[in-house]
């Protein structure tokens, strides 16, 4: 490295270690379009988090959004698995779902195994699938087969092939994962509406990266916004929170629907 530069030894470093760890380097300086989108980076794996089940549809929702923006012409396949005795607990994405986050309901293999040990193999033998985007596996509860070294298995593989694994958990009593990225997601107030500012409009998520690094910035809390081009970072999600209305005064609750009149 003699009569190189001092970021070009750096930079060669960091591609030396990369390869060593066999895993792909994450950008470090973004664009000025970059700040203003977020996308998850490829080629690894990912576990995405919330803290209770009443938020699976935000999970799911911010999943099925940074899988969309992996997709391409030369992988464009997105495989969702899932456990058959939580499926019924849960439910599976539907066609009007995808398409919400551009995603044509074709391209997406659903997959439910009956028990984890189907599940991982499954998920191993997708990511070794050139075609798939991305890998989603949507876990409700904390099985011990799901370990680090299952985890570590899958991150590995993911690396070798270049595709992407996302791991959705629930609660705050997981069993530690070798996940590069860490990311803890929350629903948020949505945005309001062009023609009527108390409908709900734009879907918000509050996003925290727990473990990692991504694109070297030193901020770890987001608030994302989706539209039809993918997310947009909005600011900071504890500047953004709305306050909740307080009740007008001598307001009466409205009559409910099985006192009125039937013929009215």
């Amino acid at each position: 490295m003699h009569g190189l530069s001092k970021e070009a030894k750096l930079e060669a470093l960091r591609s030396r270690i990369a390869t060593i760890e066999k895993r792909p380097l994450l950008a470090e300086t973004p664009s000025v379009a970059e700040l203003e989108t977020f996308a998850l980076p490829a080629g690894m794996l990912h576990e995405i988090f919330t803290d209770a089940h009443r938020n699976t549809a935000a999970l799911l929702g911010f999943a099925l959004g940074a899988a969309r923006g992996l997709v391409t012409p030369e992988r464009p396949a997105i495989v969702y698995l899932q456990l058959s005795a939580e499926t019924s607990e849960t439910g599976l994405p539907y066609a009007s779902g995808l398409a919400a986050f551009g995603i044509d309901p074709e391209i997406v293999i659903l997959i439910r195994a009956e028990t984890i040990i189907e599940l991982l193999w499954a998920a191993e033998e997708a990511l070794a699938c050139r075609a798939v985007a991305a890998v989603i596996a949507d876990i409700g509860t904390d099985p011990k087969a799901l370990d680090f070294t299952a985890s570590r298995r899958l991150g590995m593989r993911a690396v070798d092939a270049r595709g992407t694994f996302l791991l959705l958990r629930y609660g705050l009593g997981r069993s530690a994962t070798a996940a590069r990225l860490r990311w803890h997601i929350a629903p948020e107030i949505s945005g309001g509406a062009a023609f009527d500012p108390n409908a709900p409009g734009e879907t918000r998520w509050r996003l925290k990266l727990e473990k990692g690094s991504w694109r070297g910035r030193p901020n770890k809390e987001w608030l994302l916004g989706w539209t039809k081009n993918g997310f947009d970072i909005l600011g900071s999600p504890h500047a953004r929170r709305l306050p909740v209305p307080a009740p007008l005064p001598r307001a009466f609750p409205a009559a409910l629907g099985d006192r009125l009149s039937q013929t009215a």
